[in-house]
């Protein structure tokens, strides 16, 4: 008899946590007489910090390749084959309806249909620049810092559009790679050898921390040499692929404000979409996440159907450590709708488990390999404690125990 499939769509922190989590967890757990199978689908056979990008992207000798990309396939070796499968591809449609899911598998042009008992959707989010996330699969990752990096020794100019975490981190890494940054006694040239600008549409950068953090923010980056310009949105950007479909195109960038910057490198920070263009409009919410609620079910898509991580519209703010504090939630209501389906009774499954997001500031900023600024639980956080947590490795010294399931190794 075929086995029961468990699909889940993404392998990032979302994805790969619960892969791990059901087949420690959630499989043990269930009547024995029925065979399941957890099925991974991602468009990258690699998992990447996609944090360390506005630092990885200047150079391979920042961070460890091993363990900036880990194989996918090789994290799951420790399970029975039997047990799980990796597919190497990228959905293209849901038909929630008939319970098939459509893969366009990496290596060939024949789309593959997969049925699921059970599916979770952790497909993630593209950022504008293909500098700043895995938006494709590794290969084109790297390609797209392989250029970067080549046409870095000869831009002048470099635009950021965006004042959010990304934008400003990025900025703050070019800055000091490009420009330095003074010592103590203040020896670098008042003049920086790249100008960097970043706009932002806003009052001030870093729109989630208080202004007096936003102020300490910009006097790190000017001593970088960059440049912050408030209250103005980019209007226009010609050609329209620099930054997003041409990481090294010259532009010329238009302002709200009417002004106009040349830049030989432009790079496009503001925000994310989610992933969910493969699914039915009637399961999405307003801004393109899929609805659903504290318990991470997608009620319109059936039963056994989830959405966790960027996609989802139940966490307003999905940043890593909110992934982390959602995946036991999840499971636990997978478990219990898994085995309700495999006939245990009601009353020996306990209760759904909801979940409740922290919605204390939590944001830390590197600017540079040696500065940072940031707030955790609405206290305003030491340059050095960020730089201790976050600004030397930006989450690598993490990623090990999450990729091989090591921090799952205990139902929580």
């Amino acid at each position: 008899m075929a086995p029961k499939n468990i699909v889940i769509l993404g392998g990032s922190y979302g994805g790969l946590s619960t892969a791990h989590y059901v087949l420690k967890h959630v499989l043990p757990a269930l009547p024995a007489q029925d065979a399941y199978q957890v099925i991974v689908v991602s468009t990258s056979s690699q998992a990447m910090c996609r944090q360390a990008c506005p630092r990885a992207m200047m150079s391979d000798d920042m961070f460890p390749q091993d363990k900036l990309f880990v194989s996918i396939p090789e994290l799951f070796a420790q399970y029975p084959k039997d047990q799980f499968r990796f597919v190497h591809g990228a959905a293209t449609h849901l038909d929630h309806i008939g319970r098939v899911v459509s893969i366009a598998p990496h290596s060939s042009n024949t789309v593959t249909n997969i049925d699921f008992h059970a599916l979770v959707i952790a497909t993630g989010a593209s950022t504008p620049s293909p500098l700043l996330g895995l938006n494709q699969d590794e290969v084109f990752l790297h390609e797209q810092w392989a250029a970067f990096r080549n046409a870095l020794p000869t831009a002048n100019r470099i635009v950021i559009a965006g004042g959010g975490p990304a934008g400003i981190e990025t900025a703050g890494e070019l800055g000091e790679y490009l420009n330095g940054r003074s010592g103590w006694f203040g020896s670098k040239s008042s003049k920086p050898k790249v100008s960097i600008t970043v706009a932002t549409s806003g009052s001030q950068i870093l729109p989630a921390l208080r202004p007096a953090i936003a102020t300490k923010t910009e006097k790190f980056l000017a001593d970088v040499g960059v440049t912050v310009l408030k209250n103005t949105r980019v209007k226009a950007v010609s050609p329209a692929e620099a930054g997003t479909q041409n990481v090294t195109s010259k532009a010329t960038v238009t302002l709200d404000d009417g002004q106009i910057l040349d830049a030989d490198i432009y790079i496009p920070a503001t925000g994310t979409a989610p992933n969910t263009g493969f699914i039915d409009q009637a399961l999405l919410s307003d801004d393109t996440r899929i609805k659903t609620n504290n318990t991470f079910r997608v009620d319109n898509a059936g039963p056994r159907v989830y959405a966790i991580g960027d996609v989802a519209s139940n966490v307003k703010h999905p940043a890593v450590h909110s992934i982390l504090n959602s995946i036991p939630v999840l499971c636990a209501n997978i478990k219990r709708d898994l085995r309700l389906a495999a006939g245990v009774e009601p009353s020996l499954v306990g209760e759904d488990r909801v979940f409740e997001e922290d919605t204390r500031t939590n944001q830390m900023v590197p600017i540079g390999q040696s500065k940072g600024v940031g707030e955790a639980m609405g206290f305003q956080l030491p340059s050095v404690l960020v730089w201790l947590v976050k600004g030397r490795d930006y989450w690598l010294w993490t990623t090990g125990m999450l990729w091989t399931g090591k921090h799952w190794a205990k139902e929580k």
